[in-house]
């Protein structure tokens, strides 16, 4: 039960080439950076991942994303990053931006063992009716487009289908977990931490606080250590490194 592993290069060893990965974050928020840091040492290439975003600045996945590691992204937001826009319309990656609310329950259907779902959003759009880019040709044209989704009508209201995700391996980050990878999240860090969890078949959790079993009251875990393989303890260090992505002061 004891599932502490020895170093986040440790924890991600058997990620190999061509791996997916559900990863938790939101911007700079509860991103695992530790994990992502030690699969970028390794050297690990061709990674599908699953992630609200491909990073920001120069943390989390854009340290992959910038030495070319990755090469295809299912999230539901760009933003501000300028080498993910770059390598998508360069058609040097492949990506499928979905509804952030869709890639949410995906996601939590993966870890729930529900294979596919009935969802409002995205109908009468590309979303439905396929199209998006997945991956342009670099001059201009889309080399490969989403295909059509099943639409089907609930009570006169018309649903898109869409299939849950299950990836390889996830990566998350906690602010508190035990031995047996029950993890606690430390409000807006909670984000996609979670989902990213159970859609994982292997998931592994760095933590800013490692206790012991017990040391988290059972009503406060906000995952339960079934859906966690591995815990990676954080440094002080490590866990204070947090980074603002906009700072906004008063006058």
């Amino acid at each position: 039960m004891d599932k502490v592993m020895a170093s986040a290069a440790r924890a991600v060893a058997d990620i190999g080439d061509g791996a997916s990965l559900a990863v938790g974050g939101f911007g700079l928020s509860g991103v695992p950076n530790a994990l992502i840091s030690a699969l970028r040492e390794r050297g690990t290439t061709g990674l599908s991942v699953v992630s609200n975003n491909c990073g920001a600045m120069e943390s989390g996945l854009a340290v992959l994303l910038s030495a070319g590691r990755i090469a295809r992204v299912t999230g539901s937001y760009i933003g501000a990053n300028k080498e993910f826009a770059r390598q998508y319309l360069a058609g040097e990656i492949e990506v499928e931006m979905i509804p952030q609310g869709t890639l949410a329950e995906r996601l939590r259907a993966g870890g729930a063992g529900i294979p596919a779902f009935y969802t409002p959003a995205g109908v009468g759009t590309q979303v439905a009716d396929g199209g998006l880019p997945w991956r342009y040709d670099g001059a201009g044209g889309v080399a490969k487009a989403s295909p059509p989704k099943e639409v089907r009508e609930f009570d006169g209201t018309e649903y898109v289908l869409e299939h849950a995700i299950r990836t390889d391996f996830a990566l998350v980050r906690a602010a508190k977990g035990d031995r047996h990878g029950n993890l606690v999240f430390n409000k807006a860090a909670r984000n996609f931490n979670p989902l990213a969890a159970m859609a994982g078949r292997i998931t592994v959790a760095e933590v800013e606080e490692l206790v012991e079993p017990g040391g988290i009251e059972p009503d406060a875990v906000h995952l339960p250590g079934i859906f966690v393989q591995r815990v990676v303890a954080l440094t002080p260090e490590q866990a204070a490194d947090k980074g603002i992505e906009k700072r906004t002061v008063s006058a």
